[in-house]
């Protein structure tokens, strides 16, 4: 299992993926669908690995399984409540088919856990002990399916935060796990400092810390100095959306940061301490080709 480098080893940053829900939507994806959904259809498990293979051309180490709604409490009530294992099985599937030679021996699958969709008590209806055991859950079935790293992301509380990285630890103590969260003028939704987050998440035992989704590029980039100033040592993760998002009147959203701008991005924040770079929502292969360009 090749894990994550140890930052100490690296002679330059590890490229990360792109989008995939935007990907998703441009290859057909029914509007309102799921992508976890459409994942077990043929079609839709077709498209999904067709996304990682060209961001793995483009030049990404790194591929995030479509597993992000995945989490059994985001699932319950919906069509596929208690599937989260059968999802996570497809998409480490979906993931690995985009590999071969062109991907190489160190290609990299992340076991991606998204939010559960609620807030955790006293804000919320949710028990933290039951959203610990859910990220479990979901943590377990991604390793059994044989992904490399645990990846907790877009995290808006940093309480959720650590008991998915809990949960993805009680389920595989001896698999990596990394956690990024999403920063808007250098804080997550309920206040918390770049600095205090990572100090915390270190004390969890994770590899890699970091930023992603927000208003764009600059939400990221303003956060990456004070997360690598507060974890030397582990990584630094960078995953913006390809500039704000922006609402059309027919229903859209589009993003209008460009390629060339993420290589830019690219540059500026592995200057400031960022040791994996990728996009998020927005991003295409051509985002992620500029990213790995600028990097190289």
């Amino acid at each position: 299992m090749p894990g994550l480098d140890p930052v100490s080893t690296l002679a330059r940053p590890i490229v990360a993926d792109g989008a995939m829900g935007t990907a998703l939507f441009a290859a057909g994806m029914p509007a309102g669908e799921a992508p976890e959904a459409w994942l077990l259809t043929g079609p839709g498990a077709a498209a999904i690995t067709a996304v990682h293979r060209g961001h793995v051309l483009a030049g990404a180490r790194i591929l995030l399984t479509s597993s992000f709604g995945a989490n059994p409490l985001r699932l319950a009530g919906s069509s596929l409540d208690g599937r989260a294992g059968e999802v996570c099985r497809a998409a480490v599937a979906a993931a690995r088919a985009a590999g071969g030679p062109a991907a190489g021996p160190a290609l990299i699958i992340a076991g991606s856990l998204g939010p559960t969709g609620g807030l955790l008590a006293p804000y919320g209806l949710l028990d933290p002990g039951a959203v610990r055991a859910a990220y479990a859950e979901q943590a377990a079935s991604l390793v059994a399916a044989g992904v490399d790293v645990l990846w907790v992301e877009t995290m808006m509380d940093l309480r959720e935060a650590v008991a998915a990285v809990d949960g993805a630890r009680d389920a595989a103590p001896d698999v990596p796990v990394v956690a990024t969260l999403v920063f808007s003028r250098g804080r997550t939704m309920f206040g918390d400092t770049p600095a205090d987050a990572a100090a915390t998440l270190a004390g969890r035992g994770v590899s890699g810390v970091g930023a992603n989704c927000g208003d764009g590029f600059a939400s990221v980039e303003e956060v990456i100095p004070a997360l690598a100033a507060a974890v030397p040592g582990l990584h630094v993760i960078a995953k913006a959306n390809a500039g704000a998002p922006m609402r059309q009147s027919d229903g859209r959203t589009v993003y209008p940061g460009t390629a060339i701008e993420a290589g830019a991005y690219a540059r500026r924040v592995a200057d400031a301490g960022a040791t994996v770079i990728g996009g998020c929502c927005g991003t295409t292969a051509d985002h992620v080709a500029a990213i790995a360009a600028a990097l190289a």
